[in-house]
């Protein structure tokens, strides 16, 4: 019986040699998560115990038990589909529908543009986009970066913060009649960029001229002329006039009275270049002095100018926040990924937009999983059923794009577990050898 304890001693000794060998191998790969030899005792039993007396039949493998601690992160490796995970969860793959789960985050993209991991056999999980640009999320997808051109988009909108100078003279406009190209006809302007169907810039140009006290003159103008194409006239273009209150915010914004030429329509607080009828903006270009039409339109609603955030403060002439809603086409640039996995496209044209969002994954046990190789598990019945979310939400943890989270194998510590196995090796082989001299002793008495 004594054979039998030490060869199952030995055994264990060689899975414990096994187990350590594998962590020191992969010491440095990447969301490697080391493993430990767990061993129980052997006793023979009956129906009734194995009494008192029992002194045991050995060793057994009772399990190998990961240590899924935080690895080291290894940032700036320059590719920005490199990802680290900062905290608990998993990356999502899938491969032809079969789930795994990872922490090495090393990946790339296929033939067609799908994010991968390193071999291009699984497809990294998450969740897309709706056709309003909102993620839908519940519903896991293939990542796929899109690399299609962004389209060119009319303005219909523009906003920003203004101040007008409390404290600037009223300019007599008899005397003064206003000209864009004289500075003394007018008190301040301010510049907005706007774009046409074929995502040509223009500028759209308020001039500003204090008729009076909480009394502001406002002409409009479009790369320089009226907006319908035609060369200003002081005498072809009526002002809109804005009233504020003693408090210095903006009461009103009124029509020229009596009617002329407007090219703009009034709502409240809200001033917008006509798309149609008289004075509609027209975009168009300047060449060898010549205004021509460009062949692109307005926007079909015209371009709103909202500015209820104007005041007439004693303070300088500010505008900040400018906000406008068109752009000009873009080609992508690159792409970068937020910590909370959301993955951008980043166009010429400075614009960005999101193209789809990571998914992490978490399991009530993650001991339960089983690993596949690859550095990837699978669930079982013991780890429960992942939960799928997005980064930094509940319990799941950060993305970090640009870095690889490390081997979390201590390799000081294995070293030492390798010591201590060669000697339970031994010692249990020696059990044998002396089981060996004994049986010999008994056959020379016989």
């Amino acid at each position: 019986m004594s054979f039998n304890i030490g060869l199952s001693g030995l055994r264990a000794a060689n899975k414990r040699l096994e187990v350590t060998g594998n962590n020191i191998a992969n010491a440095g790969t990447v969301g490697f998560k080391s493993s430990r030899a767990d061993f129980a005792d052997v006793y023979s039993s009956t129906r009734l115990g194995s009494g008192s007396n029992a002194t045991g039949n050995g060793v057994r493998l009772a399990n190998v038990s990961q240590n899924f601690r935080q690895g080291g992160m290894n940032s700036g490796t320059g590719n920005v589909l490199d990802m680290g995970i900062q905290g608990q969860g998993f990356f999502v793959l899938s491969e032809n529908g079969a789930m795994t789960y990872t922490r090495a985050g090393a990946f790339t993209t296929d033939a067609n543009n799908y994010i991968t991991n390193g071999d291009r056999t699984a497809r990294l999980q998450g969740y897309s986009l709706d056709a309003n640009g909102r993620i839908q999320n519940g519903k896991l997808t293939d990542l796929q970066i899109d690399t299609s051109n962004l389209p060119p988009k009319a303005s219909s909108s523009v906003s920003s913060t203004i101040n007008m100078n409390a404290t600037a003279p009223v300019i007599n406009q008899t005397d003064h009649p206003f000209d864009p190209t004289k500075l003394d006809t007018y008190s301040h302007s301010y510049t907005s960029p706007i774009f046409d169907s074929q995502g040509n810039q223009h500028s759209v140009d308020q001039y500003m001229v204090k008729t009076g006290a909480n009394t502001w003159a406002s002409y409009t103008l479009v790369d320089g002329r009226n907006p319908d194409g035609s060369v200003f006239d002081p005498a072809s273009q009526s002002p809109l006039t804005f009233t504020f209150s003693t408090d210095g915010k903006l009461a009103s914004i009124t029509p020229p009275n009596p009617p002329g030429y407007s090219p703009v329509d009034v709502s409240g607080t809200t001033i917008t270049l006509r798309a149609t009828g008289a004075g509609a903006w027209v975009p168009g270009k300047v060449s060898d002095g010549k205004w021509t039409p460009n062949g692109a339109a307005a926007h079909t609603e015209g371009v709103a100018i909202n500015m209820v955030k104007t005041t007439q403060y004693s303070a300088d002439y500010t505008r900040v926040d400018i906000i406008q809603n068109g752009n000009a086409a873009g080609q992508i640039a690159n792409i970068t990924i937020d910590e909370t996995g959301m993955v951008f496209a980043n166009y010429t044209n400075y614009l960005s937009k999101p193209i789809g969002q990571v998914a992490l994954a978490s399991f009530t046990n993650d001991q339960g999983l089983i690993p596949v190789g690859n550095t990837s598990w699978r669930e079982t019945r013991a780890s429960g059923s992942p939960s799928y979310d997005t980064p930094l939400t509940g319990t799941l943890g950060s993305v970090e794009s640009g870095s690889l989270e490390e081997s979390n194998v201590e390799l000081g510590d294995e070293l030492v577990e390798l010591v201590r196995a060669q000697s339970f090796y031994q010692a249990n082989a020696k059990t044998i050898s002396t089981e060996s001299t004994i049986m010999q002793t008994l056959f020379q008495m016989t």
